[in-house]
């Protein structure tokens, strides 16, 4: 039943976000996109009045007394966040900085339903402390429990502090009486005001869709807030560029002219056997044929990277962003790989740790090992660095 459930929620997540894209046609494509549009128009009020709110301090943020760096997007998912928040943790905890990084947990596993509806009904305080994903000396948790980004962060960096929990002021606490930490990045946190403090805040924007699919709110686009709330951001993060960015440089500069703008790519490092844990450099794509695999929300930008390391792309398959795959649809993708003569398949490290245990091995599974290449702006990256350790 709980599959049934599961399997219908994303065909209906799907629909919508075809119809959001524009690849749906018809009478019923055309009515959703109507209610799309006006339930936008409410969710626009609903952003600008919870800013106001704060500005005028009737919702109260929190102070905690350490560094706080919030890196998140203006649209919802797809800009390459969490390698930016690797580098970042990387960069900040090489300095001397004690780093924790505190998430969320999109779709990690929640606590038991009648313990937070009974909490909720008593107005009871949540007092349960945040699941510790890594304690910055090991990894604690799968990545059911903590979430597929928790968990690869905590995976690439085992001398970081990985913490889940929506009560960011509370994990925040957590993280500095518990493990005595000076500096907190709220993954996907630019959103997230009720944290505040000696605050910075990073925005990453995707070249290839900048401001969205259409520039319109959800749920009838894909922005969180108006491009006029660049504004907050201290630094902006242009990912995926090519160079080109000169025109998106003068749209950043219209809503911020005072934000350090940084270009990058997300540059593979090498592939990993999803299983075996064997490494292969990047040759190992040339002159091969491949299959693809991916449940992110953008997969056109990986699959093209394959086809740029030389890689023949002779299938691929897309699930919807953080599905959590099943024995039998990888068995599936398999089988159609050999069906079309793939000498291996190739999927993202954020798919690899969804990835449930198969005991067949007649075709490869690798993920590709990813790190963010700093193309433009190198000095203010640095720079931001140092204002971080040193105020």
């Amino acid at each position: 039943m709980r599959d049934y459930i599961l399997a219908w929620t994303e065909s209906l997540e799907q629909f919508v976000l075809d119809v959001i894209y524009g690849q749906r046609k018809g009478k019923r494509a055309a009515l959703l996109r109507a209610a799309l549009y006006s339930l936008s128009k409410v969710f626009t009020v609903a952003v600008k009045t919870r800013r106001f709110l704060y500005h005028l301090r009737i919702l109260r943020d929190s102070t905690l007394g350490v560094q706080v760096i919030a890196i998140g997007n203006l649209t919802a998912g797809g800009t390459g966040k969490t390698p930016v928040v690797e580098k970042f943790a990387r960069e900040l905890q090489d300095a001397g900085r004690k780093v924790a990084i505190l998430s969320r947990g999109y779709r990690s596993k929640p606590a038991p339903l009648h313990e937070r509806a009974w909490n909720k009904l008593l107005l009871r305080e949540d007092i349960t402390p945040p699941k510790v994903v890594s304690d910055g000396k090991s990894l604690l948790l799968d990545s059911e429990t903590a979430g597929d980004e928790p968990y690869m962060l905590a995976s690439n960096l085992r001398d970081v502090v990985v913490l889940v929990d929506k009560d960011r002021v509370k994990a925040g606490r957590f993280a500095i009486d518990k493990y005595s930490c000076d500096t907190l990045l709220l993954d996907d946190g630019f959103q997230y005001w009720k944290l505040k403090g000696r605050r910075r805040d990073v925005v990453l924007i995707d070249r290839q869709q900048p401001f969205g699919n259409n520039g319109k709110l959800l749920p009838r686009g894909t922005l969180r807030e108006p491009p006029s709330h660049l504004s907050r951001a201290h630094n902006v993060f242009i990912t995926k560029s090519d160079g080109d960015t000169e025109e998106l440089r003068g749209k950043i500069a219209k809503y911020n002219p005072k934000a350090s703008v940084i270009e990058c790519v997300h540059s593979p490092l090498y592939f990993e056997d999803v299983f075996t844990g064997e490494r292969a450099d990047l040759e190992l794509l040339k002159g091969r044929k491949i299959a693809a695999l991916s449940g992110i929300a953008l997969p056109v930008s990986f699959e093209e990277s394959l086809i740029e390391l030389g890689g023949d792309l002779v299938y691929t398959k897309r699930f919807v962003d953080h599905h959590r795959f099943s024995q039998q649809e990888i068995l599936n993708v398999i089988n159609r790989g050999k069906t079309r003569q793939a000498d291996f398949i190739v999927t993202t490290q954020k798919d690899a740790v969804r990835f449930p245990k198969i005991d067949r091995r007649d075709l490869p599974i690798y993920f590709m090992r990813v790190e963010i290449k700093i193309l433009k702006g190198a000095k203010n990256f640095q720079d931001c660095v140092r204002q971080i350790c040193f105020q």
